[in-house]
């Protein structure tokens, strides 16, 4: 049975999560503030951590980063902030992704079950996927239709295709393909998601595959 960490000091929410995540045969804890949180999580690791930004002892980052100090479970965030800037910081600081509130249980609930599926696969992602009636095969670099992807292109579409329908930040992308000094080069991951989208996608207007999360970063939809 999948164990699910609840973190939110809205005792309404609490409630709310937790009947509707036990009666879908997961087993939940909650906890209330950011303190009882890191330590029920490593009196008894979780699978998964559902977590609110906003907690009235630590702010949720700081949880983020208390827990990825020693483990990689999912964790999907909970914000009822207005300002996407919160947002950022959470998954650059190792969130999987998150939801917004107010929040439908049934979204939280698909969100869920698509973070223990990657996290069951270890992320690893398929060496083939379909795009836009294109063959890309990862493994040897090739996709079908006489497309040609320069190798940043490759390497952006690599990061994506590699963990399924995680939104990717912007900042993990910029560091990962072109350096730590280029986290606010965000034009040049445009033009680049721009190319891949002519390249791959039936629609480049309007992507099926290739998927901009405004403000956050990006995100592959097998």
């Amino acid at each position: 049975m999948t164990r699910i960490l609840v973190v939110d000091d809205e005792p309404q929410i609490l409630r709310a999560l937790r009947v509707n995540l036990v009666a879908r045969h997961y087993e939940v804890e909650v906890a209330s503030d950011g303190g009882s949180a890191l330590r029920a999580a490593a009196d008894r690791p979780p699978d998964l951590v559902i977590l609110d930004l906003g907690l009235p002892d630590l702010d949720g980052v700081d949880v983020i980063h208390g827990l990825r100090g020693w483990t990689a479970v999912p964790i999907i965030v909970l914000s009822g902030r207005d300002g996407g800037q919160d947002k950022i910081e959470a998954l650059d600081a190792g969130a999987d992704d998150y939801v917004t509130k107010p929040f439908g249980v049934d979204e939280l609930l698909a969100r869920v079950r698509a973070v223990t599926r990657r996290a069951g696969a270890q992320e690893t992602g398929p060496a083939r996927v379909e795009i836009g009636g294109h063959v890309v095969d990862l493994a040897v670099k090739t996709v079908s239709g006489d497309v040609h992807l320069t190798p940043t292109e490759w390497h952006i579409l690599e990061l994506l295709v590699r963990h399924p329908g995680k939104l990717v930040s912007q900042r993990q992308i910029l560091t990962e393909v072109w350096g730590a000094a280029f986290v606010k080069e965000t034009n040049y991951l445009r033009q680049y998601m721009g190319q891949l989208r002519r390249k791959l996608e039936r629609d480049p207007a309007r992507p099926a595959h290739l998927i901009t999360e405004p403000g956050m970063g990006y995100r592959f939809t097998p």
